[in-house]
């Protein structure tokens, strides 16, 4: 028996919208048949896992414990894209032997881009 990682899920109110945003940061694009209730990034590429968006009327106010991680050599470069793409830049850390910037979303949710 086994199990695989399928989906990274995010609730949010505009589906379509935040999967844009993700599909122009990792320069790809949403799969088709995304909508402002349901959409999905990295399917059409065959990836694993997807990135799933889904529109939720109970949306959990606060912080997010779960978040994404971007890393790459170019992570300045990715942070100034994601900026541009309407990020907003929360604290940049230099800890534990890594640099990473933590941004948030359109929606507000929390990720991270660092030094590959």
């Amino acid at each position: 028996m086994t199990i695989a990682l399928a989906n990274v899920t995010i609730d949010c109110d505009n589906a379509a919208g935040l999967a844009e945003f993700y599909a122009q940061l990792m320069d790809t694009t949403v799969d088709p048949g995304g909508a402002e209730f349901f959409a999905t990034v990295g399917k059409s590429a065959g990836a694993t896992p997807l990135l799933m968006f889904i529109k939720v009327g109970d949306k959990n106010p606060g912080k997010n414990v779960v978040h994404l991680d971007f890393a790459s050599a170019q992570s300045l470069d990715y942070i100034e894209r994601a900026i541009s793409l309407g990020a907003k830049h929360i604290a940049d850390f230099d800890e534990y032997g890594m640099q990473w910037t933590t941004l948030a979303d359109p929606e507000g949710n929390l990720f991270d881009i660092g030094k590959a």
